[in-house]
């Protein structure tokens, strides 16, 4: 489905360049209904990441783009002084990729209408587009995140499959209450051969009397 995916988004990078003009050497390809960016260079697949798009309300622009700017340490004046690191601007309006710490919604559209890396990925990218040219590469967006709106992210999707496969969350994510264990600490046994017990538990008095609880020791 990927490489499908894949094709058509080459395709469409390829009629808008149209017959006349030369293929960029390294061509930026971002799908929003997968939320995956594909790096090719002269045709020849050198990564695919996971990315985050825009939210609802923020649209990512699709269509194919040339980088107007490059910036290694960014931060947004709109959103608060937000870092960008390692940003890749491809429209006049502000619209860039770049790193984000917010890895953990990477796969998922999540952003204010860039396109998020992993910092890391971000550098490499950012790296890669200065040794080859602004002019030698071409940013294209297709697809649609909407399709994503009745998905699960793919951390809850990775947990349902866990928990499918121990048998439970077969209609959805729940699973049985975690054994409560005790906390231990050092018991009151007046006895004195108790030693560490769990806390909270009763034993019977030496001298008569009501049984008492130990309590933790720190």
């Amino acid at each position: 489905m990927r490489a499908a995916l894949l094709a058509v988004t080459l395709c469409v990078a390829g009629a808008t360049l149209g017959a006349g003009e030369a293929r960029a050497g390294i061509l930026i390809a971002v799908d929003k209904t997968t939320q995956r960016m594909t790096v090719t260079r002269d045709g020849r697949t050198l990564y695919d990441w996971p990315v985050s798009t825009g939210m609802a309300g923020y649209n990512t622009p699709r269509g194919s783009f040339s980088p107007s700017r490059m910036a290694a340490d960014y931060r947004s004046r709109e959103w608060d002084d937000a870092p960008m690191p390692h940003a890749i601007f491809f429209t006049g309006r502000g619209h860039a990729i770049h790193g984000s710490g917010h890895t953990g919604r990477l796969g998922t559209p999540a952003s204010h209408g860039c396109v998020r890396l992993a910092p890391g990925k971000a550098a490499t990218l950012f790296a890669l587009v200065k040794a080859e040219g602004m002019g030698n590469t071409r940013v294209v967006i297709g697809g649609d995140e909407t399709a994503l709106a009745g998905r699960a992210s793919p951390r809850r999707e990775a947990r349902r499959d866990r928990l499918d496969r121990d048998g439970f969350a077969q209609d959805g994510l729940s699973a049985e209450a975690p054994v409560a264990r005790p906390r231990r600490g050092r018991s009151a046994d007046p006895w004195g051969d108790a030693g560490w017990q769990p806390v909270g538990a009763a034993y019977p008095p030496a001298y008569g009397g009501t049984y008492y609880t130990v309590v933790p020791g720190y």
